[in-house]
């Protein structure tokens, strides 16, 4: 089972020699786009800007029925299953049109999709979803797959990483969305063993550091630590990318903290799988 950062760089090879669909879309006024995890989060860099709604599996039903202004609903799910289906059937007997942005050919979902967007993946650990939602981001941002893989190849990593049990990773201001992205794979892939925080310079100011510790690792993602650490991990960030190469240097650095770490998430996942099949009454494989 390879670390993400692995997983990273091989989602990027996969982007140089496969195409990548348009995201073209109805032209909805308002309307409600909805994900779990990181597909909600990607659903709020997909339409940044835009006047949307904005929901996950849990506050989906509460938002649809009490904004009248909604006139469609985009549904952004890797594997199309899970809360999928029951979201978009919900979506269409309120009238409204679905278009499912999905990985997964065989989606459930599609059943009551009016449009179905499929974007290439690779075989990944569940919940990785390194090429899924990376490749739903270069559609939008139309950045160079090659240009972030020569980037991420050149970056090198602390060989102390073990030594932290905490990581504070620092995103720039106009990429804010995109931290709550990160915060989900720390909890994905660690759980309560390491600590991850994410926070844009301006938002670390707001009391954020008052509690130290020897053993954190401040991460600067485009941002200096200096401010906030008299040492830490400074990863250069070129002006002109945007989203997908900050999500894959992100997922890149977890990655490499990862590989420096006894192996958590590879050791938890079958039982995990197991589990999950039996709370979303469908077969959760450790690799999809």
């Amino acid at each position: 089972m390879p670390d993400l950062d692995q997983c990273v760089l091989d989602a990027l090879s996969l982007f140089l020699r496969t195409p990548l669909p348009a995201l073209a879309l109805p032209d909805f006024k308002r309307p409600i786009v909805v994900g779990s995890g990181n597909a909600a989060t990607t659903g709020k860099i997909l339409f940044e800007g835009q006047d949307a709604i904005f929901a996950d599996e849990s506050t989906f039903g509460a938002k649809l029925a009490s904004i009248p202004s909604i006139d469609g609903c985009i549904l952004i799910s890797a594997s199309g299953g899970k809360h999928a289906p029951m979201i978009a059937k919900k979506a269409r007997e309120k009238g409204l049109q679905v278009v499912l942005l999905t990985n997964n050919p065989s989606a459930p979902a599609s059943n009551f999709a009016s449009q179905t967007i499929l974007f290439p993946k690779n075989k990944e650990p569940y919940t990785y979803n390194a090429s899924t939602y990376l490749g739903m981001i270069l559609a939008k941002t139309k950045e160079s797959p090659a240009a972030i893989l020569r980037f991420l190849r050149r970056l090198k990593a602390p060989s102390n990483l073990a030594k932290y049990d905490a990581f504070f990773i620092l995103v720039p201001e106009r990429f804010e969305p995109a931290r709550e992205m990160l915060l989900t794979k720390f909890d994905e892939l660690f759980g309560p063993k390491v600590s991850g925080r994410a926070f844009t310079p301006s938002q670390a100011m707001h009391a954020k550091t008052v509690v130290r510790s020897e053993s954190e690792l401040f991460i600067g993602l485009g941002a200096k630590t200096s401010k906030f650490s008299s040492s830490g991990w400074d990863i250069p960030f070129p002006k002109s990318y945007s989203y997908a190469a900050l999500v894959a240097a992100g997922y890149f650095a977890i990655g490499k903290i990862q590989s420096q770490h006894p192996p958590y998430f590879k050791r938890s996942l079958p039982y995990y799988a197991k589990i999950a099949s039996k709370m979303f009454r469908q077969k959760i494989k450790p690799i999809v």
